[in-house]
């Protein structure tokens, strides 16, 4: 055999290590997969990762009543699923879209871990809890929507690591706290949407980093301090929305280089300055400005007509004067035009001109003029103005002349208001054209005439029937506070959806229509000062949604009908008719808070606490007969013998009179019937001590009793010793002769004589008023007079009494200065000449300083000469040589109010060093009120105030204090021209009593 050749070690050693490397290799390919299997397995742990979050996101839904998140499980993959986007190549989630689908719940921190999300929109679910700060974390983020839900807490202040956001929404939440100053490095964002919710602080300056922002809406928060100047370097901005906040200071003027606006809003804030003259050359492509509620002041800019895309102009709730331009008329797509509560206008001729440039503009939908000072008449070209405008606006102006007959060609308008102006003359007919109408109000005006049968189709002289013809009224019906006449039209069933009729303070007359309980809707019903007469009509018991009924001061008759405590009335008040029989005990007849029924004689019983005579007892029909029989026998001789004595002290009186007149005609006649000085001693028991009641400027006032029936009377003495009691008596009776009025105090009878000693002797004869002076009620002191004991008033007037007295007053005032046939200025309006009768109504007296205002227009005379008024009630711009004005009155009134309140008079000794009345209660606005007002109110009659409704008698009673102190406020401004008019006060009083159920 041949042996074997050997292996030479070195081969072997190389085979060997060929061995270990293919190994080796085996082992590397087994133990590494290859680059396709690695990314199948890195797709596969992504997607764990995407579809944990998923379902994470879902958990925290507590309600899907949609069932939307059903579908969210693994029989889909979750690319599949509602409301989720994937991306085409990796298949990771790129959008999460849940919009309106009514989910309730938490926003899970797991969406933090969806690392390729460039959007989340949930707008309009019920989102709550905070927004997780693990959304920072999204850094491909670019829509992060999270508008009209429940979010709370802060905005995450990491947001900012989110650079690549384009759109922030976070709306209409309840998010808190400040705006993140890191959020300026978000500099491609081109929406920032934070509008309604609790934000507050200030806007921070790094707003100015957002060199791409085009919207800013961050509208109803509690924004403070002033408009960052930074705003203005946001060249790319077409919207910017910062109103409802707290903000001050003036708009900037960076700001109006923004020629890209088209939204400009920042009403409802305390800002102040007015509005740059190129307003409409700044801002060419403005479609809506709104700045009402603020404190500007100014001309509105006449170049408002270049920006010829303007929408929607709200200038509303400021301080701009001047007359409104025509320039108005150049906006073709105008809808709406608020210009109401301004100082616009002088009461000139020409002012309502404007309306007529309106007619260009065909879209018109809103016109809001109101309580501005416009004068003139409205011009026949009204009726050219778009059909399409449903609110026209025009209450509280000067407005005279006559309504158009042209208006009906409105026949868009839901709500016309011409209330509390001039107007004059009848309703045109051609009102009952306007078919959609649902609110009118015409009341405190110059109307008369009838209001004719066919109120249902609306006009007005007397209430036209065409009146009520207009079944779409639904709201309101007001045409209180003028001159109408006649009986109102049965016609007024027609509007049956009416929820409110007011024709209070008118010369209506007849019975009430029974068709009135057709307008089942009815939910309030002013009749009062009106001539009504007949009884309730049975048809009112179809009226059980009515809560507030006032039917006083008329001459209705008959019982009160047994079906009112069945209705859920808020407030009623029967008083001062001709109701008798017994008053009913049950429903709203147990509140003496919510029901009236003073001045009715005949009526008897019900609760105690009305205080009314108990109803006789009834006695058998024969036994009535025989003492009627008895009584007749009784009463008729003595009667006759009586007859006999009266007629002869009558014709000796006549006599007496004559002659007393005969010695007396040189003396010029007085206006009022008069009466010998004789009896006017005899009344006061020679002017005894014991019956003086008060002392004033011209003499002294007493108590006495000039006719047999022994009714009290007040008659004050003229002192023609002192300087001006003469001329005191003349105006008073100047003053009087023509007027009545319930809130004034009336002149019963004068004596004017020169037969007294040789002497002259003059005297007025008023009716006494029980109650005293409101100013003994406010500053009660203890006074003794002779045959008198000490007398001291208590100081119990709640804040019911002290509404309705100023409400009172108010009434006065503006019938004095606008109602009566020649404007009346009081001018000396103060506590002690506010007369309480009693019911504790009051009544204005003491006419001695008053003027009638076309007297002050005559060369020989001037407004400069002798006493304006009371030292701390007189107007400041009298002490300047001011003419005599109503604006005087109203500053007194102004001050008497904040008296009434704050118990201080305008005099007292804490005023000193510049700090008044007005300024006292000014800084006291509005959350120290309860800290200045008499400490009377802060007894125990907030509950009665309220009515039971303890629960919200703070809250209303604080509410109640600071609207009366702004009236207050408004009418004693120093200038004139800032005087709030005594209608609007009339008006503004109303709202409060309406508000607190009084």
């Amino acid at each position: 055999m041949r042996p074997s050749p050997s292996i030479p070690a070195w081969a072997f050693l190389a085979l060997f290590t060929l061995f270990q490397w293919r190994l080796l290799l085996f082992f590397i390919c087994f133990s590494f997969p290859s680059p396709a299997a690695a990314t199948v397995t890195q797709s596969m742990a992504a997607n764990k990762t995407d579809d944990e979050a998923l379902l994470a996101f879902k958990s925290k839904i507590s309600q899907d009543p949609r069932g939307v998140l059903n579908l969210w499980n693994d029989s889909l993959h979750f690319c599949k699923w509602p409301g989720v986007t994937c991306g085409r190549r990796h298949r990771r989630v790129t959008m999460i879209s849940l919009r309106s689908k009514n989910l309730v719940g938490l926003l899970s921190p797991s969406v933090g871990n969806l690392s390729f999300l460039r959007e989340i929109t949930l707008t309009n679910n019920t989102i709550h809890g905070e927004i997780p700060h693990e959304i920072g974390k999204l850094f491909r983020l670019q829509v992060l929507t999270l508008t009209n839900n429940s979010l709370e807490g802060q905005i995450p202040s990491n947001l900012s690591r989110c650079t690549n956001l384009i759109d922030l929404s976070l709306g209409n939440n309840k998010l808190r706290g400040k705006i993140p100053e890191e959020l300026g490095y978000l500099s491609k964002l081109t929406q920032l949407s934070i509008y309604e919710n609790h934000l507050q602080g200030e806007i921070p300056h790094s707003v100015g980093n957002f060199s791409s922002l085009e919207i800013l809406s961050g509208s109803e928060n509690f924004f403070e301090g002033s408009i960052p100047q930074a705003l203005g370097q946001l060249k790319s901005l077409t919207a910017l929305g910062l109103g409802g906040n707290k903000l001050s200071g003036m708009i900037p003027s960076s700001l109006y280089n923004l020629s890209l606006i088209t939204i400009f809003s920042f009403g409802d804030n305390q800002l102040h300055g007015s509005l740059p003259s190129n307003l409409g050359l700044s801002f060419p492509h403005l479609q809506q400005i709104d700045v009402r509620n603020n404190r500007f002041v100014g001309q509105i800019p006449l170049s408002i007509s270049n920006a010829s895309e303007l929408r929607l102009v709200l200038l509303a709730y400021n301080h701009f004067n001047g007359k409104i331009s025509n320039s108005f008329g150049s906006l073709p797509y105008l809808t709406l035009l608020g210009l109401n509560e301004n100082s616009l206008g002088d009461g000139e001729e020409d002012e309502m001109h404007f309306l007529g440039s309106l007619a260009n503009c065909s879209s018109l939908k809103v016109l809001g003029i109101g309580e501005n000072r416009l004068g003139g008449s409205l011009p026949n070209t009204v009726g050219n103005l778009s059909t399409s405008m449903f609110y026209f606006g025009l209450s509280g102006n000067q407005i005279s002349g006559v309504i158009p007959e042209d208006i009906g060609n409105l026949v868009g308008l839901t709500l016309f208001d011409l209330s509390r102006n001039r107007v004059s003359g009848k309703i045109p007919s051609s009102i009952g054209n306007l078919q959609n109408l649902q609110r009118l109000s015409l009341y405190d005006n110059g109307l008369s005439g009838r209001i004719p049968s066919a109120v249902g189709n609306l006009s007005c002289g007397s209430i036209p029937s065409e009146l009520f013809g207009i079944s779409s009224l639904s709201v309101s019906l007001s045409l209180a506070h003028n001159q109408l006449t006649g009986p109102l039209p049965s016609s007024l069933g027609n509007l049956k959806d009416l929820g409110e009729f007011d024709v209070s303070w008118n010369r209506l007359s007849g019975e009430i229509p029974t068709s009135i309980g057709a307008c089942q809707s009815l939910e309030k019903l002013y009749m009062e000062y009106n001539f009504f007469h007949g009884s309730i009509p049975s048809s009112f018991s179809s009226l059980m949604g009515i809560q507030k009924l006032d039917l006083s001061h008329n001459n209705l008759s008959g019982k009160v009908p047994n079906y009112f405590e069945k209705i859920r009335f808020i407030y009623l008040n029967l008083s001062y008719n001709n109701f008798e029989g017994e008053i009913p005990k049950k429903g709203v007849f147990t509140n003496v808070s919510a029901v009236s029924v003073v001045g009715n004689q005949r009526l008897c019983g019900g609760i105690s606490q009305l205080k009314m005579p108990k109803c006789p007892s009834k006695e058998p029909k024969k036994q009535q007969k025989t003492f009627r029989f008895h009584l007749l026998v009784i009463i008729i001789i003595p009667c006759a013998v009586l007859g006999l004595i009266v007629a002869s002290s009558s014709l000796f009186c006549w006599f007496r009179k004559k002659k007393e007149q005969s010695s007396g005609a040189s003396v010029k006649e007085s206006p009022f019937a008069q009466i010998s000085y004789e009896k006017l001693l005899r009344a006061t028991g020679g002017f005894s001590l014991s019956n003086l009641i008060g002392v004033g400027s011209f003499g002294s006032v007493y108590r006495g009793s000039i006719d047999d029936d022994g009714t009290l009377t007040a008659i004050k003495v003229l002192d023609l010793q002192r300087r001006g009691a003469s001329r005191s008596f003349t105006a008073e009776c100047e003053a009087l002769r023509n007027i009545r009025h319930r809130n004034l105090v009336r002149i019963i009878t004068s004596c004017s004589s020169i037969d007294f000693q040789g002497n002259d002797f003059k005297a007025l004869v008023y009716a006494y008023m029980p109650n005293g002076s409101l100013e003994t009620w406010l500053h009660p002191v203890q006074e003794t007079y002779e045959g008198d004991q000490q007398h001291e008033v208590e100081n119990n007037l709640s804040l019911v009494r002290r509404i309705n007295i100023a409400t009172d007053v108010a009434h006065a005032l503006d019938y004095l200065h606008h109602h009566c046939h020649q404007p009346i200025i009081h001018c000396d309006l103060k506590p002690s000449n506010i007369l309480l009768d009693s019911d504790m109504t009051a009544h204005v007296g003491d006419f001695g300083l008053a003027r009638i205002l076309p007297e002050l227009n005559k060369t020989n005379q001037s407004s400069s000469i002798g006493i304006k008024g009371t030292i701390g009630y007189a107007a400041p711009e009298y002490g300047l040589g001011s003419e005599l004005s109503v604006e005087g009155d109203i500053y007194s009134y102004g001050i008497l109010l904040l008296e009434m309140i704050t118990g201080k008079r305008p005099t007292d000794n804490m005023f000193d060093s510049g700090l008044n009345l007005h300024s006292f209660a000014r800084k006291s606005l509005p959350h120290n009120v309860m800290e200045m007002v008499d400490p009377v109110l802060l007894g125990d009659d907030i509950e009665i105030m309220t009515k039971g409704q303890s629960t919200n008698a703070g809250n209303r009673m604080v509410e109640c204090l600071i609207s009366i102190v702004e009236i207050g406020l408004a009418c004693s401004m120093e200038s004139p021209r800032d005087r709030m008019d005594m209608s609007k006060v009339v008006h503004e009083l109303h709202k409060i009593k309406m508000f607190f159920g009084n």
